[in-house]
């Protein structure tokens, strides 16, 4: 178990954990503890598909994200401590607001962004979107493991197309890596292309769904998107020009770096109200 991981050994005792069905605090405490004959043959099975470089979270089958614990497959992203930023801001918008909510969470993966927000807000709606059929099967199976099958519709689609439904918020995390720096990822040549290659700059997929979701946002609503960490400037004067009115700013993750471009739309003035298309589209 080498040199693909900074932490080895702590992705060996992960992986002990899992295969022992034990806390990893458990392994740390019973060093004297022995594997059966056929948890001895699955941790070597497990150990070559690490030394050969399979990210760890693919191998044990599952992955946690923000306190949930999520399938995940090379059909899918790695969900990412990172993007726990987006889902905490969208739960500080909602919670200020009245009502429930209906949320788009476009090129959902796993599921882990959408089914999130619905495991912490039972009054959410989600409609979950994704281009591949693969990525969908795998955001089912999650949505069905936390109990929200009900409330997270998922659909195969490019971005937001073809709904002009209004949401009251949209949360994507969308592949923003600049097409020529994939080669030199770690990751590359075992998580999906599809979920990380952004275009010649990172943010073609993010371009197209600012200018969707101008006409999919509620007044009022809210727009998060995952940026690359360099693409913080870039991913402003895009926002600024698609909606001129908005309030927009870029939040920073812990490590200090850009990684979340936030757009409020301005609301309706107080005379102008009228009834929010939350409940304006039926589950598919």
């Amino acid at each position: 178990m080498k040199a693909h991981s900074e932490t080895p050994a702590l992705d060996a005792q992960t992986l002990l954990a899992h295969i022992l069905q034990r806390p990893r605090a458990w392994i740390l405490a019973h060093p004297e503890a022995m594997p059966e004959a056929a948890q001895v043959a699955a941790l070597t099975t497990a150990a070559r598909r690490l030394e050969a470089g399979e990210p760890l979270p693919y191998v044990l089958g599952e992955w946690e994200f923000f306190g949930l614990t999520f399938e995940v497959t090379p059909a899918v992203l790695i969900p990412r401590p990172e993007t726990e930023l987006l889902v905490e801001r969208a739960l500080i918008w909602l919670d200020a607001q009245p009502r429930g909510a209906l949320v788009a969470d476009v090129g959902t993966g796993s599921g882990c962004i959408g089914i999130a927000l619905a495991v912490h807000r039972s009054r959410l709606r989600v409609l979950a979107t994704d281009i591949s059929l693969a990525a969908l099967r795998v955001a089912q199976r999650n949505a069905a493991r936390h109990g929200v099958s009900d409330r997270v519709h998922l659909i195969c689609a490019d971005v937001l197309t073809p709904y002009a439904t209004a949401f009251d918020v949209i949360v994507a995390n969308l592949p923003y890596i600049p097409t020529e720096h994939l080669p030199s990822l770690p990751v590359y040549p075992h998580e999906p292309p599809l979920a990380l290659d952004g275009g010649h700059d990172g943010l073609r997929l993010i371009r197209h769904l600012l200018a969707q979701a101008r006409h999919c946002l509620t007044p009022g609503g809210l727009l998060l998107v995952e940026i690359e960490a360099s693409q913080g400037a870039n991913a402003l004067a895009l926002a600024r020009s698609t909606f001129e009115e908005a309030r927009i700013c870029l939040h920073q993750d812990l490590a200090g770096h850009d990684r979340l471009l936030e757009i409020t739309t301005p609301p309706l003035p107080a005379h102008g109200q009228k009834a929010s298309a939350n409940a304006a589209i039926d589950p598919p």
